[in-house]
This record gives C-alpha cells, sequence and structure tokens, in this order.
C-alpha cells in the first residue's frame, strides 16, 4: 500500500496527500511540495500512514524537501508582499471603476503567480485589470470570485455565538446547511437568529442536526399518552434542548417534566 503523509497549506484548509519519500516529517514540521500551483510550502498534519490506492488521488507527488530556515523567511516576505499587492490592486479597481471588493491576495510560494480573490455581485470584466497588474508586478495574475462564505473563511471574525467563526478555525470544507436543520433542532427561524456573519445559514447548524434526526423516532410527540414514573400520563410539551418531556398525570391532573428515558410510549 502506498505511504503518505497529510498536508495543509491554509488554516483550516484541505488535507492533501503527498509521498513522503525518504524525508521524516513529524506532525507540525513544514515542507516544500509540488502542487499544480508550484511549489507550496504546508505544514504535515497527517504523518506517514498506509493508505488503500482507491483513497488516493494518483500518481501522488513526491515532498521536494523539509522546510528550512530560508524557506520560512520566504513565506514570511511572500506575506509582506501580499499586503502591498493588496493596497496596489485596491487602487486599480477604483481606476477601472469595477464593481467588486478585493477579499484577499495569496502568492504561491515560488511567486510564479499572485491570486487576487473578490466578491461581487455580478460578473466582471477585469481583463483590463488583469494587464494592469502584470505589468506591475511582473508575474502571472489570477482573479478569482468567491461566495461570501469564502470571503468569512479567508477574513475571519467573531461569530454571534461570541467565537472564532467555524469555517476559518477547524472546517476544512462547507457542508450544505439547510433551515430544515433548524426546525428538527426547535430553534427559532428568526434569520438574524440562525444567520452568521456571511448572512448565509451557520454552519454550527448541522452539528446536532443527525442527533436529533436519529432522536426523532423516539421522542414522544404532545398528545401521546405515555407512562412516566408517577403513572399514565399525556404529553403536552416536549423540549429537545433538555431532553425532556413535559406530562399531564391522568390520576392526579398534576402537570410534570420527566427526562425521555424515563418516558415509555403507549402502544396501540
Amino acid at each position: 500500500m502506498p505511504r503518505i503523509v497529510g498536508v495543509r497549506f491554509k488554516n483550516a484548509g484541505k488535507t492533501y496527500y503527498f509521498d513522503p519519500g525518504s524525508h521524516k516529517l513529524d506532525k507540525g514540521d513544514y515542507a516544500i511540495v509540488e502542487t499544480a500551483r508550484g511549489k507550496e510550502i504546508g505544514e504535515i498534519v497527517i504523518t506517514e500512514k498506509d493508505v488503500l490506492e482507491e483513497d488516493l488521488v494518483c500518481p501522488l507527488k513526491k515532498v521536494i524537501r523539509k522546510a528550512s530556515e530560508a524557506d520560512f523567511t520566504q513565506a514570511e516576505e511572500n506575506e509582506k508582499k501580499e499586503s502591498a499587492a493588496f493596497t496596489r490592486c485596491q487602487q486599480k479597481i477604483k481606476e477601472h471603476g469595477l464593481d467588486m471588493k478585493l477579499v484577499g491576495v495569496e502568492y504561491t510560494f515560488d511567486r510564479n503567480k499572485i491570486i487576487f480573490y473578490f466578491t461581487s455581485e455580478e460578473r466582471v470584466d477585469f481583463r483590463e485589470l488583469v494587464k494592469d497588474l502584470a505589468s506591475i508586478f511582473k508575474t502571472r495574475i489570477e482573479l478569482r470570485q468567491i461566495g461570501v462564505r469564502d470571503e468569512a473563511k479567508i477574513k475571519g471574525g467573531i461569530g454571534p455565538c461570541g467565537r472564532p467563526f467555524c469555517c476559518s478555525t477547524f472546517l476544512e470544507a462547507f457542508e450544505p446547511v439547510s433551515i430544515r436543520m433548524a426546525k428538527g433542532q426547535n430553534l427559532s427561524l428568526n434569520p438574524t437568529k440562525i444567520s452568521g456573519v456571511c448572512g448565509r445559514l451557520m454552519c454550527c447548524l448541522r452539528y446536532e442536526a443527525s442527533s436529533y434526526e436519529d432522536a426523532r423516532d423516539q421522542i414522544p410527540k404532545q398528545g401521546q399518552a405515555v407512562i412516566t414514573p408517577d403513572g399514565e400520563g399525556v404529553v403536552q410539551d416536549v423540549d429537545k434542548n433538555k431532553k425532556s418531556v413535559v406530562v399531564k398525570l391522568q390520576e392526579s391532573g398534576y402537570t410534570r417534566s420527566f427526562p425521555w428515558e424515563e418516558i415509555d410510549m403507549v402502544q396501540g
């Protein structure tokens, strides 16, 4: 079986597999690898392990070398160049009167290409802008239009929960989120309550959605007859967050709350 190491190029970015060759790499080390974009520096997040060939996109590219001090210096210089390129590109966007919002700039490690990420509500003709940028930076230029979720992932920030965005800290990829997930968790459907800073449904809505789906058949519904430790009764309300039900007892007429596990549904 092929041996691989997992490499990540960005914080919360996707993990890509490479052939470690004869290099001994530990988790947390940095390595220089060959990618479709050219040479890149990335962090080892998965140490050497064997995988099945059907789980790989072959052929695997090899790790070129473990990153040196010179490589780290170049990566730092690239970051400084990205900041300057961001300012220069913004100036050119304004000069051309383009309806686009520049989000981020990324140099490839070997500086063979600069990628400018932007958002726009409309299709943008940026051909003249590309020509200007190519003449300024003397390298290949790519302008890549992204969505609002990708913008949040690149820029980062603090979510309504008071914590850093999930997408910029640990989510490697976006997964579909639906209003049905909010309904299934008995959450408020107020858009301001279930939307993230990006304006889309919060990614965290899907974290517990599967648990609620699995428990759905085990949860008694309102009006259902149940047996409790205090006798039979009828369900008045269900609290999915606290995993409890409110039952009106037949014999006493009192209403009490019981944990789900203490309730048996009456069959028939």
